[in-house]
């Protein structure tokens, strides 16, 4: 005789588990995600930013000849850096108007090593002079390592924000059953459904991308993250040479000789690797004991062009310039790691898809700060009382005007400081920096201290105006203005003028429709308040406060 089953207790299903999953993961570390999605971003065109933020190196109109280029930075660095064991220079390029380099050098702490960095101008090999500034590659470093702490903190940091968003990808994917038709849906001014259908659409525009993105982001530290393969396969000093010869340019500096021989003519070297590779094939040039018979130097290919960040180089006998070695191949594994790197990266890329990879990581971004705002507009819903949010629930929100308009305005800010701070300033570029942080500081103490709602809006024109009077600081501090580059077809200049009164457009329209923003109350809320007060005091209240939209707002 069957017996009938016991009704099995009720309890959450796996799409439930992944909604709570994806929900928090998002918002723990979202600020940080929010901050590493923007800059990174930004840093697809940290080159031309860079080319921006100098404006006294002249338009380049052509590549220089790679060969004479590095020849005069090679002697230029015989100068600068005497007895170097290493200097390494990355020649210019389409994108490229300087010349970077760095060198060792005697260690201020024993026990650690030393370097020395400049920039060069590539037409007369002497150190640029233009004001000193991070450029662009500010905004490149702090998407990965952050500022102010050490650059292993902030790795790790990254790496943990990263696994957070992997997480909140892969558990939205489980959570949206409907994720391709969301894509083509949009309510527009239906308050938390209208935030969730931005949300929707923005991630499953770029899920690919985002996917991408996030993995390879933990795949180029990933020797940081998990150490112990290498270490253990790798246990020799020798075999730790070789991986690291597998994985980049760089030839270790051997014991010198002691006996003095000129370094040959590096310019030959290139033009050699030139007619391997190609004109304007070559990225960098690395020279090891130079001004020493044991010198070495490695001319190794760029990236452009090659989806692949494995390298490959030609190593010359310093003192002769005859070739004694080629790299042109890596084994399966570093070349899977080289691809994942480069896809990442995406400096091989041409101006078009450099696009691509700048909107739809500019989605990305809108993704994760329409996931913050939207987890305030959901939990709005459920409190007690929503015009006297717990701690917890205020924190969030300022947090996030802070981290997503205060952003806009403190980035916006490092560029006018760039115009704004005198040329001759000591330590320049750490103020230009210092800059963006004050501002971002400023933004969160204003946060705290105004109604939600005028704090975003105050926040959002805040940004919109300063980009879009940026142009007109840059016409006013600089030869460079946008009718001038137009005419000389500096797109470099032109592009980032127009680029800012697009993002200013944007921020406008966002402050604009903040402003018009109209938050309804909701019948359970009224009443709630009908014991002690009208409709109508109770929604004088309710804007007095600012509060976010909410379910069926318009």
């Amino acid at each position: 005789m069957k017996t009938a089953k016991a009704p099995r207790p009720a309890g959450q299903g796996i799409r439930q588990s992944m909604s709570g999953l994806h929900s928090w993961t998002g918002l723990l570390l979202g600020w940080i995600l929010y901050a590493m999605f923007l800059t990174g971003t930004v840093a697809y065109f940290k080159d031309e930013l860079s080319q921006w933020m100098r404006p006294e190196l002249a338009h380049q109109t052509e590549v220089p000849d790679p060969a004479s280029v590095a020849q005069r930075i090679a002697d230029e660095l015989a100068g600068v850096a005497p007895g170097s064991p290493q200097w390494s220079m990355r020649l210019p390029d389409a994108r490229n108007n300087s010349v970077y380099a760095f060198w060792r050098t005697a260690p201020r702490t024993p026990g650690q090593r030393g370097f020395g960095e400049g920039y060069f101008d590539p037409a007369t090999g002497r150190t640029v002079s233009a004001r000193d500034t991070m450029g662009g590659d500010f905004f490149y470093r702090f998407h990965f390592q952050f500022h102010y702490m050490p650059v292993l903190w902030g790795r790790w940091i990254a790496g943990a924000a990263a696994m957070f968003m992997l997480v909140a990808i892969v558990s939205g994917v489980i959570t949206h059953k409907k994720i391709f038709v969301d894509f083509f849906t949009f309510r527009w001014g239906k308050g938390q459904r209208s935030w969730l259908d931005a949300h929707n659409a923005l991630s499953v525009f770029g899920l690919p991308f985002h996917f991408m993105i996030t993995y390879t982001g933990l795949v180029t530290l990933m020797a940081l993250y998990m150490p112990w393969g290498e270490q253990a396969a790798f246990k020799s000093q020798a075999e730790r040479r070789q991986l690291t010869a597998e994985l980049s340019a760089f030839i270790q500096p051997g014991q010198p000789s002691g006996r003095s021989v000129p370094l040959a003519p590096v310019a030959d070297m290139v033009r050699q690797a030139e007619e391997r590779w190609g004109r304007d094939a070559v990225g960098r040039v690395t020279a090891t004991n130079p001004g020493d018979a044991a010198a070495r130097v490695a001319v190794a290919r760029g990236d452009a062009g090659r989806v692949s960040m494995s390298p490959q180089y030609l190593e010359f006998e310093g003192t002769t310039g005859r070739l004694v070695a080629v790299h042109e191949g890596v084994g399966p594994a570093a070349e899977t790691r080289g691809v994942l790197y480069a896809l990442h990266l995406g400096r091989f890329s041409d101006s078009v898809t450099r696009w691509l990879y700048f909107l739809v990581s500019l989605a990305g971004t809108a993704m994760v700060g329409t996931g913050l705002v939207m987890w305030i507009v959901k939990r709005r819903q459920k409190l007690p009382d929503p015009d006297r949010p717990h701690l917890g629930f205020r924190l969030v929100e300022r947090l996030n005007i802070a981290s997503i308009a205060g952003l806009s305005v403190a980035m916006t800010a490092f560029l006018w400081g760039n115009r704004l701070l005198p040329p001759g300033m000591a330590e320049r570029a750490a103020w230009e920096i210092h800059v963006f942080f004050i501002v971002w500081a400023l933004a969160l103490v204003h946060a705290v201290l105004r109604p939600v709602r005028k704090a975003w809006i105050e926040q959002l024109w805040a940004a919109a105006a300063l980009l879009a009077l940026l142009p007109l600081l840059n016409a006013l501090t600089t030869e460079r203005p946008l009718w001038h580059s137009l005419a000389d077809g500096d797109w470099v200049f032109a592009g980032m003028d127009l680029m800012c009164w697009a993002l200013a457009a944007l921020h406008a329209a966002l402050a604009i429709r903040t402003a018009r923003h109209r938050p309804k109350v909701r019948s359970g809320v009224q009443k709630t308040r009908s014991g002690g007060a009208s409709d109508r005091e109770a929604t004088d209240r309710e804007r007095m406060a600012g509060a976010l939209p909410r379910k069926g707002e318009a």
